[in-house]
């Protein structure tokens, strides 16, 4: 017993005339009947008595006419059941570190929210870009938005969103803002409050260190962002940090820019996910949500 069976002999027992049924289904005549003689066949029942031009259900006919009505019903309400889920529902466990959890996915949820009010979030800070990664490659995470792809494998698929400029910062009444341009040479021997060595734009800061043949001797390393802040505005010494995490304490006076000599210092933010990922109707939204907000 076919589904376009069913659905053939549910609009006869309601017209009573192939010919009709034919017309409303966009069947042929001959497929009409066909799906017919086929049920009447496979249940050794006689469903409709031919009465010239006229059909009448019979006794057997009526009974199948409930069932295929509740079968068909079902049929249609399991459609609208699975096609529902096209609109973006569920939960979404996005990973980003300290940083871009704290600065930049703020603007991208505010505005996922009022447009898909039915997805709910879990943000995972991650302690580094290699912990995220190891969470993505276990399934444990949607997606995550990154600074440092340096070390991804193919298994990943990653799209570069914005630039993310690096700053040298200090208090405002440090001595190093009478220089004209501070090199790294001048960091020697000053307090470094640096990210740990696994984060990008820390690994880009060393390398500077390295060119110019030195190591310095008084780093302290912090996985807090927000406790470097501190730090550097309690004059305990130098910090490099993303500019986005440090905008309002300049604006306020609080930190300043160094004028700083050496590599200019930059990583974009990316988003990756599991090239194996299904992108469910919520992933596809929160990519190109993140896409339009980020994306340069």
């Amino acid at each position: 017993m076919e589904y376009k069976q069913l659905m053939t002999f549910h609009k006869a027992a309601e017209k009573l005339n192939f010919t009709h049924t034919a017309e409303q289904l966009n069947f042929a005549q001959s497929s009409v009947t066909a799906h017919i003689k086929s049920l009447e066949d496979e249940l050794g029942v006689q469903l409709f008595d031919r009465l010239g031009k006229s059909l009448a259900l019979t006794d057997a006919g009526k009974k199948l006419q409930i069932y295929a009505n509740q079968i068909l019903s079902l049929t249609n309400e399991a459609k609208k059941a699975v096609m529902s889920g096209k609109e973006p529902s569920g939960t979404l466990v996005i990973g980003a570190t300290e940083s871009l959890c704290t600065y930049r996915l703020p603007p991208i949820l505010s505005s996922f929210r009022h447009r898909y009010p039915k997805v709910r979030f879990h943000f995972s800070p991650g302690t580094s870009d290699r912990d995220i990664l190891r969470q993505l490659e276990k399934g444990s995470l949607d997606a995550a938005i990154l600074m440092d792809v340096d070390l991804i494998p193919s298994l990943f698929i990653i799209e570069k969103l914005k630039k993310e400029v690096i700053n040298v910062v200090a208090s405002p009444d440090h001595p190093l803002f009478r220089k004209e341009t501070v090199n790294p040479a001048d960091l020697f021997e000053e307090s470094l409050l640096l990210t740990e060595k696994n984060c990008s734009y820390r690994r880009q800061f060393d390398q500077d260190f390295l060119s110019c043949g030195l190591i310095p001797e008084h780093i302290f390393e912090f996985a807090s962002v927000e406790a470097m802040k501190q730090c550097v505005m309690a004059g305990l010494g130098v910090a490099v940090l993303p500019k986005i995490t440090v905008k309002r304490e300049i604006k306020n006076g609080e930190i300043r820019v160094l004028p700083w000599g050496g590599t200019p210092l930059f990583v974009h933010s990316h988003l990756v996910w599991h090239k194996d990922k299904w992108l469910s109707p919520a992933l596809t939204a929160f990519l190109n949500l993140t896409r339009e907000t980020l994306k340069e």
